[in-house]
């Protein structure tokens, strides 16, 4: 069961309390898990089982999002405070320089805290920041589009939705290449979590400048991205390795731009891999 936890963070505003949620399980290294924008920790229940016979696995909601409080007033959603935030998560579990894996948002986040020599190794899947601006504004309106769309249906029509292949992929087939794997309850749940994520917003105000333009040459850094990815076009993955050139760049076949439910084993070999 997920279990919340409240600790300090400095800020530019001085010290701020805050609390966020996550799921945790398994023994071995501790491996952070980190989702994208609009999402919850439960976008890795696909792979947890399988990952949690190995590692130490601690599956977060980001500030804002899931059942995670937003960030104090006047506290941005911004690369640098967001990496602080987690960082002080970490210590207030006891977890010491983790493996992280992240998706989208998530996998921005997780090469930051490479860049700052935080974690033991980076896996990130279909991380943002390697765009190119049209790219980023047809990424970005068709997020907006998606948490309109979200917000727009009443509950009982996105519950009836879930119940059939056709209505699921309806609710979440542009970030899935294989809508029909989700189950009715967890299509339910995601769409609700984008409807009720307090700080999607302002995360996405906050990532409109963003490049990821850093070498990570200290940390093993694995970057997968899904053949059949319409948020993130995979082009992007070929950037992120020109960037970090030591980066292991490695194709998922057939997974779309949140691959965890699209092929379990495989994206959790990945991230085993790139965890070792």
């Amino acid at each position: 069961m997920a279990a919340e936890i409240s600790f300090s963070v400095e800020t530019a505003r001085g010290s701020r309390t805050l609390s966020v949620t996550y799921e945790r399980r398994g023994t071995g290294e501790p491996l952070l898990l980190l989702h994208g924008i609009g999402h919850h920790w439960q976008a890795w229940e696909p792979v947890m089982g399988i990952l949690a016979a190995d590692r130490d696995v601690i599956a977060v909601d980001l500030p804002g999002f899931g059942a995670s409080p937003a960030l104090p007033d006047g506290v941005p959603y911004d690369l640098a405070t967001v990496s602080t935030v987690l960082g002080a998560f970490c210590r207030a579990l006891g977890v010491e320089r983790p493996h992280v894996a992240g998706n989208s948002l998530g996998g921005l986040l997780a090469l930051e805290l490479g860049r700052g020599k935080l974690v033991r190794s980076v896996t990130a899947l279909s991380p943002a920041g390697f765009w190119s601006e049209a790219e980023r504004r047809y990424a970005f309106t068709t997020l907006r589009a998606m948490r309109v769309g979200a917000r727009s249906l009443p509950l009982p029509v996105i519950e009836r939705l879930s119940r059939s292949t056709v209505g699921r992929t309806a609710l979440v087939s542009t970030i899935y290449a294989r809508p029909g794997r989700r189950s009715p309850e967890a299509a339910v749940a995601e769409t609700r979590a984008l409807r009720g994520a307090t700080g999607f917003h302002e995360t996405l105000a906050a990532g409109g400048g963003v490049l990821f333009r850093d070498d990570i040459r200290d940390v093993p850094v694995t970057i997968g991205w899904g053949t059949k990815d319409r948020l993130l076009l995979r082009r992007q993955g070929v950037r992120a390795k020109y960037v970090i050139p030591r980066a292991r760049l490695v194709r998922l076949p057939g997974c779309g731009h949140v691959p965890m439910s699209d092929d379990p084993a495989m994206v959790a070999r990945v991230l085993l891999d790139g965890s070792a």
